[in-house]
């Protein structure tokens, strides 16, 4: 039996497979309806050229609109501050109202505020997320992601983007990410410092399978949430990667149940088989269970 707990801290929706999909690709946006991805971040960005821009706006109008997505988060990535597309991108954030805003190429505190007073009239749960992938921006990721704690603060998680900052450093791409590691740490360390999610970046092959797999395992060793993909291939491997693994929800059920009976209900520190578990460990099995519930409600819901 899965408990259903009442963690003290709050749970994010489930963020294991984050799949970008060009906001100019009506079929693609048309199937997102059939894939069983956590959040959907329709793209307005990279995967859209200049004269194509207009366009794609107008197809997640008419997608929010006549077919919105049912039971996931939908994220929509705008145009850089710099952009002379940024403008109109925000004014359809505001007028669809998807659940977060992604903002590229992130530098500075400052991008993330003026976003907040962009939205200062919008729903509280319109949310910003933030893509760490320039140098200056990874160094400067504590002091961005501090902007979370500030009064009016939206930003919600920090998504790492490991091309732009490959080709910004020149370090190759190379199974195994050796090089890039301890900047993917910076990013989580102040993802968590500051209470946010944090989704790793993408792999480009979606072909190679193993590597995809491998890659996962990697990023949720590190502590990230999710993955950002690129194709719908690459789905289930994350959400079997970040989701909670069989023996880990075995645990968590077991240390709960402890933690409720009549002689442990006001022990700090109880013996469960042979191992000491404490309030932490019961907080920590409390936040794994409400969020497997949430991924079995999306399911559900779907």
């Amino acid at each position: 039996m899965t408990f259903v707990t009442s963690p003290s801290a709050p749970v994010s929706p489930p963020r294991r497979s984050c799949l970008s999909v060009p906001a100019i690709n009506r079929r693609a946006l048309d199937k997102t309806h059939g894939l069983d991805c956590d959040l959907v971040i329709f793209d307005l960005e990279d995967s859209v050229s200049p004269d194509k821009k207009a366009e794609a706006r107008d197809n997640l109008r008419r997608f929010f609109r006549e077919t919105p997505l049912a039971a996931r988060e939908t994220v929509i990535r705008i145009n850089g501050a710099d952009s002379q597309f940024r403008r109109q991108d925000v004014e359809l954030v505001l007028e669809l109202e998807p659940d977060a805003v992604l903002l590229p190429k992130v530098e500075d505190p400052g991008e993330i505020r003026q976003m907040a007073e962009a939205l200062a009239n919008a729903p509280e749960s319109l949310r910003v997320w933030a893509m760490m992938e320039t140098p200056l921006g990874v160094l400067n990721a504590a002091a961005i992601a501090a902007t979370a704690r500030e009064a009016g603060g939206r930003l919600d998680c920090l998504v790492i983007g490991l091309n732009d900052l490959r080709k910004a450093t020149g370090v190759p791409p190379q199974p195994g990410r050796v090089y890039l590691v301890p900047w993917m740490m910076q990013v989580v360390l102040a993802a968590r410092a500051h209470g946010l999610d944090v989704i790793d970046s993408v792999f480009n092959d979606f072909r190679d399978a193993d590597g995809f797999v491998a890659e996962c395992a990697q990023g949720g060793a590190m502590g990230f949430d999710g993955k950002m993909l690129i194709h719908p291939a690459q789905i289930e491997a994350a959400n079997e990667s970040f989701g909670p693994a069989p023996e880990a929800i075995a645990e968590a059920e077991a240390i709960v149940a402890a933690f409720r009976q009549p002689n442990t209900a006001d022990l700090n520190v109880i013996n469960l088989n042979g191992r000491m578990v404490e309030r932490l460990h019961l907080e920590e099995a409390e936040r794994l269970l409400a969020r497997l519930h949430l991924i079995e409600s999306r399911k559900t819901s779907a």
